[in-house]
């Protein structure tokens, strides 16, 4: 590895980060307050940045599970440290931050692909099967975990009673290990993308995977730990525009997605909409199919109320959107019609968020 692959500010970044955070100012100014929101999403785009890397290496489609899996940790590590920090009054974080992260996934990320290839390509083609298994996966883990606590009778507030939130966690967690198994080894070949004619670059080597590896730890533990000390001021930010709490969830979960679903949109410009498919729903799985079980410890071991059933309003758009995918994805190929039925769909969720 060259001083100038050193020199790269997914090197460089991470470590200013790391001294931002213990050099403590985070709640010296405003203005230092934002520098640290600068830090914090060039981390973010850093570890993102080295777990590609290490996709590279490992190859498909094992390569979009480890960025999956890299998101989900963000996720997870942002969320529970904004629970810790804020207590009881952040008990509907968790659930705001997966159906935030479900949203933009399904109507911002993938409506963005269907819209950016459909403009290019007019039409692209894709494994329907490798939709339908995820789209599967996605539904009964949503159902189980978002709407179901609104119907049960153990506890009140559309919550989980401990012995509920156990149960639904670790079926979360064998849905999830299911799907993952059937990607990566029972039908492998659905999840592969077929028309791989553009040229790769060369693979990294086992030296610079490494050091991407180690990168990739560090910037995952400078995210939690930099968003812990910055939570006050995304809180206060928020609370100064007059938006409801609801928008934490969403911030949290656009931070964590935008640079995967950059990727995404640039494998839809390569006209490899299946790697775009794979991201996008392999994301939303492990984001809501990891992040629940995760929280639901957390909310366990500090003794802390999880509130997780969705209101109408959100149980409305989330039926809508999808219905709206599984539409969009039957036929095993794309068009710009479903690319702006689903980002309208995204504007009208952000929307009713912010005037609810």
């Amino acid at each position: 590895m060259s001083l100038k692959t050193l020199l790269h500010w997914s090197f460089i970044f991470p470590l200013l980060s790391l001294i931002y955070y213990l050099l403590g100012v985070t709640d010296d100014s405003p203005l230092l307050a934002v520098l640290g929101g600068v830090l914090l999403i060039t981390s973010v785009l850093g570890a993102v940045h080295h777990a590609e890397v290490v996709a590279h290496k490992v190859g498909e489609p094992f390569g979009t599970i480890i960025l999956a899996i890299a998101i989900t940790v963000l996720e997870v590590g942002l969320i529970v440290s904004l629970m810790v920090a804020g207590g009881k009054e952040t008990h509907t974080l968790a659930r705001d931050t997966v159906f935030a992260a479900v949203m933009l996934i399904l109507n911002g990320i993938l409506g963005a692909c269907l819209l950016v290839g459909g403009i290019k390509f007019k039409e692209q083609f894709f494994a329907r099967t490798s939709g339908n298994m995820a789209l599967i996966s996605l539904v009964a883990i949503v159902v189980m975990t978002l709407i179901l606590p609104n119907y049960t009778t153990s506890e009140l507030s559309a919550t989980f009673s401990k012995a509920q939130l156990i149960f639904f966690s670790v079926a979360s967690l064998v849905i999830y290990s299911t799907f993952l198994m059937v990607q990566t080894v029972r039908h492998r070949n659905y999840f592969l993308p077929e028309n791989d004619d553009e040229p790769h670059a060369e693979p990294p080597t086992n030296f610079e995977s490494t050091m991407s590896l180690i990168f990739l730890i560090i910037c995952l533990g400078v995210v939690v730990f930099l968003a812990k000390a910055l939570s006050p001021q995304i809180e206060n930010m928020v609370h100064n525009f007059g938006a409801p709490q609801a928008l934490v969830g969403v911030i949290i979960a656009a931070v964590v997605l935008l640079p995967e679903g950059m990727a995404a949109i640039k494998a839809a410009r390569r006209n490899q909409f299946q790697t775009s498919l794979n991201l996008a729903l392999g994301s939303a799985i492990a984001s809501i199919g990891l992040t629940i079980p995760c929280v639901a410890v957390v909310s366990i071991i500090y003794e802390m109320p999880l509130l997780l059933g969705l209101d109408i309003k959100s149980m409305v758009l989330l039926a809508l959107s999808l219905y709206t995918v599984m539409l969009s994805l039957n036929r095993g190929k794309t068009n710009i019609l479903y690319g702006v039925v689903l980002l309208v769909n995204l504007f009208a969720y952000i929307f009713t968020v912010i005037v609810p």
